[in-house]
C-alpha cells in the first residue's frame, strides 16, 4: 500500500522537481543546458519506447531525430518562422518519412525492421553530405536559430520550460494512447500478431500509426536539440544517437512511461559524473557494464528496483531471523 501511494504522488513530485531545476542549479548555464538536453532525450526515448510498445524495433531512430532537426533548422532559416513553430513542422516531416518507411517494411519481423531502420539512418547521413550538401552544408552543417533568442530576458530559463512543456504534452499523449484501445491493440500485437488479427485488430494499421507517431515525436526532439545549440551537422545521424534511446529505455524500464525518464536521468548523471572525474573512453565501458548488470539483475529496469527491494524485505520477514 505504501508503494502504491508513493506511485500516485511520484508524478507530481517529479513535475515539481523539474519545475524547480533552473533555481536549484543556481543559474549555472552549463548545468541548465545539460538539464535541457536531458529533457530532449527523454522525449526522444519516449518516442522510441512508443514504437517498441507496438512490437517493433528500431536501430536507426537517429534518422527521424536528424530529419526533424534539419527540417526545422532549414525552414526556420529559409522562411524566418519561429523555431517554436518549425520544431513541430520538423516533427511532421519526420512523420511523413516514417510513414513511407513503415509502408515498405512494417510487415517485417522486429529485428529485420530494426536492421532496415539502421541502414536507413546511414543512407540519410550519406545523402546529407553528398546529394543535398548544397542545402545542408555537407559535413560543415548549417546554422539554426535558437529556440529562445538570447536577447529575451531569462532566455535559458524559458528554453528549459518550453522543452519541459513539450515533454509533459508527450507524456500525457502517450499515456492516453497506451491506457486506451491503442495500448490494448499494441499489447495484443506484441503477444501474438496472428491471434490479434483473428480478433479483428489490424496489425498493419496500428504498426504504421506507431511508426508515424514515434517518428514525429523523435523529429520534434531532434529539432529542440539543434535549436538548443543553434547548429546541426550530419553527425546527428550517427550510430550513438540511435543507441542512446535504447540504452535509456532498457536501463529505466522498457515498455513503461516512467522508464525512459528514470533511465535518461540516471545514465546522464552517471555520464556527467564520470566526465567530472576526467574519464573519457572509460565512460563507455562503465555505461556498458551498467547496462549488462541491469539486463541480468533488473530485466524490468531501474524502475522495478523499489519493487524488488520490497519483495526481498518481505521474503526476509517470512523466513525469519537466521538461526
Amino acid at each position: 500500500m505504501e508503494l502504491d501511494n508513493a506511485r500516485r504522488w511520484l508524478p507530481w513530485i517529479a513535475l515539481a522537481v523539474a519545475l524547480a531545476v533552473p533555481f536549484l542549479v543556481s543559474g549555472n548555464i552549463y548545468l541548465l543546458t545539460t538539464a535541457s538536453i536531458a529533457l530532449v532525450f527523454i522525449i526522444y526515448t519516449e518516442a522510441w519506447n512508443f514504437l517498441a510498445a507496438s512490437g517493433q524495433g528500431s536501430l536507426g531512430h537517429a534518422a527521424f531525430f536528424g530529419l526533424g532537426a534539419y527540417a526545422s533548422a532549414l525552414i526556420a532559416t529559409g522562411f524566418g518562422l519561429p523555431p517554436v513553430v518549425t520544431s513541430f513542422l520538423g516533427g511532421l516531416f519526420a512523420a511523413g518519412i516514417g510513414v513511407l518507411i513503415g509502408l515498405t517494411c512494417v510487415r517485417l519481423k522486429e529485428w529485420f525492421l530494426a536492421m532496415v531502420t539502421f541502414g536507413f539512418a546511414i543512407i540519410i547521413q550519406t545523402l546529407m553530405v553528398s546529394q543535398f550538401a548544397g542545402i545542408t552544408g555537407g559535413w560543415d552543417g548549417t546554422s539554426a536559430p535558437p529556440l529562445v533568442p538570447s536577447s529575451v530576458p531569462f532566455a535559458p530559463f524559458l528554453h528549459y520550460y518550453l522543452i519541459l512543456a513539450v515533454l509533459v504534452a508527450v507524456l500525457l499523449g502517450f499515456h492516453h494512447l497506451l491506457a486506451g484501445r491503442t495500448g490494448l491493440a499494441f499489447a495484443a500485437i506484441r503477444e501474438n500478431e496472428t491471434e490479434a488479427r483473428a480478433s479483428g485488430i489490424d496489425p498493419i494499421r496500428y504498426k504504421l500509426f506507431a511508426f508515424a507517431v514515434s517518428a514525429a515525436v523523435a523529429g520534434v526532439a531532434g529539432a529542440l536539440e539543434v535549436h538548443q545549440f543553434a547548429y546541426v551537422t550530419p553527425e546527428i545521424f550517427g550510430t550513438e544517437y540511435s543507441f542512446w534511446p535504447i540504452v535509456y529505455a532498457i536501463s529505466g524500464g522498457l515498455g513503461t512511461l516512467a522508464g525512459p525518464i528514470v533511465g535518461t536521468i540516471a545514465v546522464t548523471l552517471l555520464w556527467e559524473g564520470l566526465r567530472g572525474l576526467g574519464l573519457t573512453y572509460a565512460r563507455f565501458v562503465i555505461i556498458g557494464l551498467l547496462l549488462v548488470l541491469i539486463v541480468i539483475f533488473l530485466p524490468k529496469g531501474l524502475i522495478s528496483l523499489p519493487e524488488r527491494l520490497r519483495e526481498r524485505r518481505e521474503q526476509r520477514e517470512r523466513d525469519g531471523p537466521p538461526p
